[in-house]
C-alpha cells in the first residue's frame, strides 16, 4: 500500500514468505560479489546498494572486465550486465531458491564468468544449501516492490545524516547476511576482539567487521509490524541502554541490545524525515558521548561550501 508522503506500509506478517525467499535470493548474488572482489575493511565489498531499480552489487571484477548484477523491482528480474557489452535475465518469479541458484550460475557461465561461490547461506539456521532449498519458493512482486521503496526512503534520510561525519563510515548499504541496510560511524579507535556466534558464520568474520569501535544504524524487515530502524554501538558503553533518545515511539531491545524505531511510527508520523533523523542523531550521540568520542574532529557541516543563491 502506497501513501501520500512516498513512505509505503508494507507489514512483515503479509510478505514474510517473500522476505525469506528473498533474503537466500541476495545471499547468492552478494556471494557472487564476495568471491570476485578483493576484501575492504569490515566487509564493504560484500554489500548491495540500493538504486533506482532494485539492489545492485556495482561493479565486480572478473579477468579484465566489469559486472555486475541488479534485483530490478520494477520489471522483477535479476539483471546481469559485463563491460563488454554482455547481459542476460533472469526472472524474478515464485521459484525455489535451488532454481534461482541454477538459472543465476547458468547465466553468467553464458557471459563467460564462474561463480564459484561457497554455496549455502550465512547467518541463518538452518543453512540450507542453495542448491537444495526448496523450501523457500515465494515471490510477491508487489510486496518486493514495497520494500524497495521502504528502502529508499531509509537510504535516502541515513545518507543525509552520514554527510554530518567526516569520519571514518560507511557507506549506506545492504548486508545480504542479516539482511538489512546500514550505515556505521567510526570513533578511529580500536575495539575489543569480537566474540562472534552468528549462526553459520564463522567467528572471524565478526572479528573483521568489528575490528574498531562504532555506531552502526539502519533499517531492518523485522522487529517491528512494518520493519524497524535500528541503532547499536560496538562496544556498547555504560548506560548506553539509558541514555535519553527519540522520537517517543523509540525503546532499547534488551533482546537485541539495541535501541528499534518502528518503521510504522516514522510512516505515520508528520514529519517521517525529521522523526527518523531525530533517532539516528539521538542514539549516536548516546554512543559518541558515553564512549568519549572526540565529536568535534569528526563532525562537519554538509552545508559548509553552500552561498545564498546556490
Amino acid at each position: 500500500m502506497s501513501t501520500s508522503n512516498g513512505w509505503p506500509a508494507l507489514r512483515v506478517a503479509d510478505w514474510e514468505p517473500t522476505r525469506d525467499t528473498l533474503h537466500m535470493w541476495t545471499q547468492i548474488v552478494g556471494k557472487i560479489r564476495l568471491t570476485h572482489s578483493p576484501l575492504l575493511n569490515h566487509w564493504w565489498q560484500v554489500t548491495l546498494y540500493v538504486s533506482p531499480r532494485g539492489l545492485t552489487t556495482g561493479s565486480i571484477p572478473y579477468e579484465n572486465r566489469l559486472f555486475d548484477l541488479e534485483f530490478d523491482f520494477v520489471d522483477h528480474v535479476l539483471a546481469l550486465r559485463t563491460s563488454d557489452g554482455g547481459s542476460a535475465t533472469v526472472a524474478l518469479t515464485a521459484k525455489p531458491v535451488a532454481k534461482f541458484y541454477a538459472e543465476t550460475v547458468a547465466a553468467l557461465r553464458e557471459l563467460g564468468i564462474e561463480a564459484g561461490i561457497s554455496a549455502r547461506p550465512n547467518e541463518v539456521d538452518p543453512a540450507i544449501p542453495f542448491a537444495e532449498d526448496h523450501q523457500h519458493a515465494s515471490y510477491d512482486p508487489q510486496a518486493a516492490h514495497l520494500f524497495w521503496r521502504q528502502l529508499i526512503q531509509a537510504h535516502r534520510v541515513i545518507n543525509e545524516f552520514r554527510s554530518f561525519f567526516i569520519g571514518k563510515v560507511s557507506p549506506v548499504h545492504f548486508f545480504w547476511g542479516s539482511f538489512d541496510m546500514a550505515c556505521t560511524r567510526f570513533s578511529g579507535r580500536p575495539a575489543p576482539e569480537h566474540p562472534g556466534g552468528a549462526p553459520n558464520c564463522g567467528d572471524w568474520v565478526m572479528v573483521e567487521g568489528y575490528s574498531h569501535e562504532l555506531s552502526s544504524c539502519g533499517f531492518w524487515p523485522g522487529g517491528g509490524e512494518e520493519g524497524a530502524f535500528y541503532a547499536y554501538a560496538y562496544p556498547e558503553p555504560a548506560g548506553f541502554a539509558e541514555y535519553p533518545v527519540g522520537p517517543e515511539a523509540a525503546f532499547y531491545s534488551p533482546e537485541f541490545r539495541q535501541f528499534l524505531l518502528p518503521y510504522e511510527a516514522v510512516r505515520t508520523s508528520s514529519d517521517p524525515d525529521r522523526a527518523l533523523l531525530e533517532f539516528l542523531q539521538s542514539t549516536y550521540a548516546a554512543a559518541a558521548d558515553l564512549a568519549g568520542w572526540d565529536r568535534s574532529q569528526l563532525e562537519t557541516d554538509p552545508h559548509r561550501w553552500r552561498t545564498p543563491g546556490q
